[in-house]
C-alpha cells in the first residue's frame, strides 16, 4: 500500500517542537530555472529540488565542499564538475555559506508559496529524498548524531518516502508550511552534529 503524504505530513507536523515554527528567510540562491537548465545539460534526470536536497545532505553529512560535489552526492563519477560561476557552482557556494550561518539564514530551494499543493509537497518530498541519500553517503553508517538529530533524520526519511498530495484543505496547507520549516531546521541540526561539532573539537585540539 502506497504511503499517504497527508498522513506523513501530519505525523511529522505533530512532532515539531514549537521553537522550530518560524518563517523562512530570503537568501541568495540561483533561480530554479537556471539550476534546472544546467542539470538538464548534464543529463541529470532529477528535479532542482532533489538536487538541492542532495547538495545539502552531502554538506550536512561532512562531504567535501568543492566543485566535485555533484559526482559525490549522486555517487556517479561520470558527472562533470560544474564550472566556476555556473548556477550549480553558485548553488554550492550559497548553500555552504547558509549552512554555516548560525543566524538561521539557511533556505530550502522549493516552489513559490502560491504554487499548488501537489507541486509544493512533491518538491519537498523530492528535497528530502535527495538529502537523505546524500547525507548517508557523506556521513557513513554511524554518524555522531544526538538523539534529537537521529529523530529528525528518521522523520526526513518518512517524508522522503511520501507521495505528493493532490488536494488538501487549510490544515494541510498549514502543515506543509511548518514541515518545510522543520526540514530546514533538521538539516541545520544534522550539519551541526556532523560538521560544526567536529570543527569545534579540532579547534580545541
Amino acid at each position: 500500500m502506497r504511503p499517504q503524504p497527508v498522513n506523513a505530513m501530519r505525523l511529522v507536523h505533530s512532532r515539531i517542537p514549537s521553537r522550530f515554527r518560524k518563517s523562512v528567510s530570503e537568501s541568495e540562491l540561483p533561480s530554479v530555472a537556471d539550476i534546472d537548465a544546467e542539470a538538464v545539460s548534464f543529463g541529470l534526470a532529477t528535479s532542482p529540488f532533489e538536487l538541492h536536497g542532495a547538495l545539502c545532505g552531502w554538506l550536512a553529512g561532512g562531504g567535501s565542499d568543492d566543485r566535485g560535489w555533484l559526482a559525490s552526492a549522486f555517487a556517479d563519477d561520470a558527472l562533470p564538475a560544474p564550472t566556476a560561476g555556473s548556477p550549480l557552482d553558485r548553488l554550492r557556494e550559497a548553500t555552504s555559506a547558509q549552512l554555516s550561518d548560525r543566524s538561521f539564514e539557511f533556505e530550502l530551494l522549493l516552489p513559490d508559496a502560491d504554487a499548488p499543493l501537489v507541486e509544493r509537497s512533491g518538491a519537498l518530498f523530492d528535497w528530502c529524498r535527495g538529502f537523505v541519500g546524500a547525507f548517508g553517503l557523506a556521513s557513513g553508517a554511524k554518524p555522531p548524531l544526538s538523539d534529537e538529530s537521529q529523530e529528525a533524520l528518521a522523520d526526513l526519511a518518512k517524508l522522503a518516502a511520501a507521495q505528493p498530495q493532490d488536494e488538501g484543505d487549510e490544515e494541510d496547507e498549514e502543515a506543509l508550511v511548518e514541515i518545510e520549516e522543520f526540514v530546514r531546521v533538521a538539516a541545520l541540526l544534522l550539519h551541526g552534529d556532523c560538521v560544526l561539532a567536529r570543527e569545534h573539537r579540532q579547534r580545541l585540539n
